[in-house]
């Protein structure tokens, strides 16, 4: 079975341990619980038929103060997930500065997935972050683009298979 770490990454607040916790416990929690530097999950997904892959995430904390971390949590990262919440504008100008320092300091360049979390607000708030900006500006840094709720479950799974499958086919599998 081939193993992948993969890290969640992007500004505070966006709904990146809740996105962990729904992709690998199917629950959502309501109470918002900073990230202390890094927490670690672990599933098995079958990413096509009769075909698995066991995913080691590592839920990487948002706040500036953890940032000196960082290289050492994106070591050996096979793949990445990268969050901004939908509601506010703020965090898809931040989760780029994110994608840059990635960038910057990974030796070799690895499948990405863009999430716009908490679509469930939508309908309530209306959309903050232009859909098709988003789109775009994935599609321009080589990166698969989708929008997520962590509280409904929507595409939650998605996102995470999208990625596994793309990791396994930049490994030759």
């Amino acid at each position: 079975m081939d193993k992948h770490k993969v890290i969640i990454v992007g500004p505070s607040a966006v709904g990146k341990t809740s996105l962990l916790h729904r992709f690998v416990h199917n629950q959502f929690v309501l109470k918002y619980k900073v990230t202390i530097g890094v927490d670690f999950l672990t599933k098995t997904v079958e990413y096509q038929p009769t075909k698995y892959a066991k995913l080691h995430i590592w839920d990487i904390g948002g706040q500036e103060r953890f940032k000196f971390l960082h290289r050492s949590f994106y070591e050996g990262a096979t793949g990445a997930l990268l969050v901004f919440d939908l509601s506010r504008q703020n965090t898809f100008s931040s989760m780029k500065t994110w994608l840059r320092e990635m960038r910057s300091i990974m030796k070799m360049d690895v499948p990405k997935v863009i999430i716009g979390n908490k679509s469930d607000l939508i309908p309530e708030i209306g959309q903050i972050v232009d859909r098709s900006e988003a789109e775009k500006y994935a599609e321009n840094e080589g990166c698969f683009y989708i929008e997520t709720s962590a509280k409904t479950g929507e595409n939650v799974e998605t996102a995470f298979l999208e990625l596994t499958n793309r990791i396994i086919k930049k490994a030759g599998n």
